[in-house]
Parts: structure tokens; C-alpha cells; sequence
């Protein structure tokens, strides 16, 4: 495994930081214990939508939790809109029928969000939403969600969705999940967790702790399920869990690296990296034959794959030119195309769901590493990030948003940026390393 990540250099130094804690090297200070994850917006959009989400109330009896608030703090997170604090407000209506357009024009709002709460059952939640617009005096869209009080996370977050597509054209993603990994002290010795939470950081779940390193979550396209690799057999091994009850099985178990898994679009195989043969490699693995057809055989390192969201190539990493870049397969193999240019260090390839806009990490003239995409049809080049230390990109659902690891305050936390830059907002844990993000597909 030494030898591995010496001649690796760069991108697995880097990559496999947590093997080196494993065998006792200690890669920075990790956090003596793990939390929620909070919001903290750092740059949004110039010219933001002015909205105003009225107070969602029970007539009779309280509820679990504050939609209105949930639905405010999805719409401000995404960098797009300013809502208007309900304490400015001069009305709170319910309804279409009782919204008093002056009051909320004088307000400066060009939206306005209601919604009546009802109990259809005992321990059930239903709202009738509402979406207007101030200028026009006219109604947007309405429709109405039901949950079980347990849900009411869920009923705020799908009315986000609904209002942000109404207003911005593009499908929300408050309602997806993402899995990450923390790190943290405990005693004398580290605990990693592999967690599940919603997409603003709310309701995190445990999946999976071990004494050794986590990495790679990956989603199933139906999003019931993680791959991940762990090291609690001695050696990486590749692991499948179901969420619904943690019942996992081990995908993997050979010799030397099992690394990296990607679920394909359609759920019925994993591209991999193994070294079973002597050099880490691309493998494409079939759940259903359980068997393994190896894509690449070259002496660099071949590693980080990813899927064309059509399942009919793999973007992955390769120092065969002399400095880690992307490279193109077909799925079953074939010859390879080169797709990045800009720069001497192009890695962690992941693809946006239009299937052109390449997202990686990119080290630039200064050397730091920064997250940055790439137009594959007409080669446009952006910086997304401009810290010095960016790692692990994964992109939303909606191609809009791109998660990815930073550092703060010498510790690792996600921040979220959007794919044109216009918006960042950052996701630390009150006290822990959180590395590793994966965002989930569409859940609804």
C-alpha cells in the first residue's frame, strides 16, 4: 500500500488521507465531537427575488415544527431570494382571498408565499400553498402537500421546491439528501461516522461508525441505497447498505486497493478501482453476473470514476500523460479520449446531469487546489472556488449546485457553490471534520 501511494503522488496523498491515519500519521487536528451541521451564506446573488413567506399556522393546537421558517431559511440558502422577516409584516393571510397586495408592494415584495394548515387526521399535517405575485396581483401556483407530523421537514422542503421552479425555472433540491463523513477524537483514538442527512444539514442520521477510515459514499440512482468504502476488514473494502434498515453486504475483498465506486444510471453495475492485478485500474462490476470486466491496462494510476448520465462512458483520472487529467472510456471498454486541458492537475471528476459540464479539482498557476468546471461541447473554463485546499465535488441534482470539502480554521467543511459562482454558502459542523460529500438524486 506504501508503494501505491508513492508512486500516486499527488492526487492519493491527498485522496487517501485517511489511510495514513490508519497506519498512525495524523493529517491535522480533528474536532473532539460531532454535530449538526449549520448555515452559514457567504456570497449570494446581487439582485436577489424579495419574498415574503407568511407564517403557516394551526388554527388549534401547535405543530412540530416552523414551515414558513423552513421554507425562508431553503429559499435564502440558495443564494437567490431575500426573505422578508416576518416581523416587518403587516398582515399574515392564508389564503389567495385575504393577501392585501398594497401592504406587500409598499413592502418592496415581489412574491408572497401562503398557506393554509390543516389536521385531515390525528398526527397528520396538510397544507394548501399558495404562490402570488405582488406586481401582477395574480396567483403563481397552489397545490397542497400531506404529511405525518414527523414529516413536517419534508412538507416545508417540497413547497421550497415548488415555489423555487415556479420562480426560477429549475427543479429545487430541498428535498434531497447528502452523505459525508466525519472524522473525530475519541480517547485516544479516531471515530469515523458515515452520515445521511437533509440538503440543509437538518436530521442527521448514522449509518455506519468504525475505528477505521470511511471514504467514497456514493448514492444509488433510487437513492436508497450508499456504496462506501471502509477499511474495517484490516484493508479497503467496497460495502452496500440499504437506509431503510442498514443491512449492507461487501461488494469487494481483493488484495491491495478496492476503491472509488460509482453506481451507474441505471443502478445495475459499479465502475471501480482495483489492484488486484498488479496496478490500480478501472473495473466495471455487474451486480447481477457479480462479475468484473477491467476497462483500463496502463502502468499510470487509473483511478476517480465517474458515469456519463447516458451509462454509456466513465470519465476517471490518469497520470498516463505525465500529470493527473480526465480521460474518457466507452463502458465496455475502447479506446480513450483526454478531456481536460487547463492546467497541470485536473482530478475527482464528477458530471452535472446535462452530461457536457465537467466539475473537478483544478490546481491553478499558484498551486493551491480550487473546484472548477468545463463546458465539454464548447471547452468554457470556470473557477468555482478560490481557496487553496478544495477537494471532493459532487453536484446536485439539478446541475445548479456543486458541494465540495474546504478548509476553515484547519478544519475540513463542506461549502456549497453554484455552478455560475454567483452563490456560496458553507455547511460546518459545530464541532468536527466533515469530509467526503455525496448528494443524493431526486427523491420525489
Amino acid at each position: 500500500m506504501n508503494a501505491i501511494m508513492n508512486g500516486w503522488q499527488a492526487i492519493l496523498a491527498r485522496r487517501l488521507c485517511a489511510l495514513v491515519v490508519a497506519v498512525g500519521a495524523l493529517c491535522g487536528a480533528v474536532a473532539p465531537a460531532w454535530a449538526e451541521l449549520s448555515i452559514e451564506i457567504t456570497r449570494g446573488a446581487d439582485n436577489p427575488t424579495r419574498i415574503a413567506v407568511v407564517p403557516m399556522t394551526l388554527g388549534q393546537g401547535q405543530l412540530p415544527g416552523d414551515i414558513s421558517a423552513i421554507v425562508s431559511a431553503d429559499l435564502q440558502r440558495s443564494g437567490l431570494f431575500a426573505p422578508m422577516d416576518r416581523v416587518n409584516m403587516l398582515s399574515f393571510p392564508r389564503t389567495m382571498g385575504e393577501i392585501y397586495y398594497r401592504d406587500w408592494r409598499v413592502a418592496g415584495m415581489e412574491y408572497v408565499v401562503v398557506g393554509d394548515v390543516q389536521r385531515p387526521a390525528a398526527g397528520r399535517v396538510r397544507v394548501n400553498f399558495s404562490l402570488a405575485q405582488v406586481a401582477g396581483e395574480r396567483q403563481v401556483i397552489n397545490g397542497m402537500v400531506e404529511g405525518a407530523d414527523a414529516e413536517v421537514r419534508d412538507i416545508a422542503h417540497f413547497i421550497s421546491d415548488k415555489v423555487f421552479e415556479a420562480i426560477t425555472g429549475i427543479r429545487g433540491i430541498f428535498s434531497t439528501r447528502i452523505a459525508y463523513v466525519t472524522a473525530t477524537r475519541e480517547g485516544n483514538a479516531l471515530a469515523y461516522r458515515l452520515l445521511v442527512a437533509d440538503a440543509d444539514g437538518a436530521r442527521e442520521r448514522l449509518m455506519l461508525k468504525s475505528k477505521q477510515p470511511i471514504l467514497s459514499p456514493r448514492w444509488s440512482p433510487d437513492g436508497r441505497e450508499l456504496v462506501y468504502v471502509s477499511f474495517e476488514t484490516g484493508r479497503p473494502a467496497i460495502f452496500r447498505q440499504r437506509l431503510s434498515d442498514a443491512n449492507r453486504e461487501q461488494v469487494t475483498n481483493f488484495r491491495g486497493l478496492n476503491g472509488a465506486p460509482a453506481w451507474s444510471p441505471d443502478g445495475s453495475r459499479l465502475a471501480l478501482v482495483l489492484s488486484k492485478d498488479g496496478n490500480p485500474e478501472i473495473y466495471v462490476y455487474s451486480f447481477a453476473g457479480r462479475t468484473f470486466n477491467r476497462l483500463t491496462n496502463h502502468f499510470a494510476i487509473d483511478t476517480e470514476p465517474t458515469w456519463s448520465p447516458d451509462g454509456k462512458s466513465i470519465l476517471f483520472t490518469s497520470d498516463r500523460g505525465g500529470s493527473p487529467q480526465i480521460y474518457r472510456v466507452g463502458a465496455g471498454g475502447g479506446a480513450l479520449e483526454r478531456v481536460s486541458f487547463n492546467g497541470n492537475y485536473n482530478a475527482r471528476p464528477q458530471l452535472a446531469p446535462d452530461g457536457r459540464t465537467l466539475v473537478m479539482v483544478h490546481r491553478g498557476a499558484g498551486g493551491g487546489f480550487s473546484i472548477a468546471s468545463q463546458d465539454l461541447v464548447n471547452k468554457d473554463f470556470r473557477l468555482l472556488s478560490n481557496s487553496a485546499l478544495d477537494e471532493s465535488p459532487t453536484v446536485a441534482p439539478n446541475g445548479a449546485m456543486v458541494m465540495y470539502t474546504t478548509k476553515r480554521g484547519g478544519r475540513s467543511v463542506l461549502a456549497v457553490v453554484s455552478i455560475d459562482a454567483g452563490t456560496r454558502f458553507l455547511l460546518p459542523a459545530s464541532a468536527s471534520d466533515v469530509r467526503e460529500p455525496a448528494w443524493s438524486p431526486f427523491l420525489r
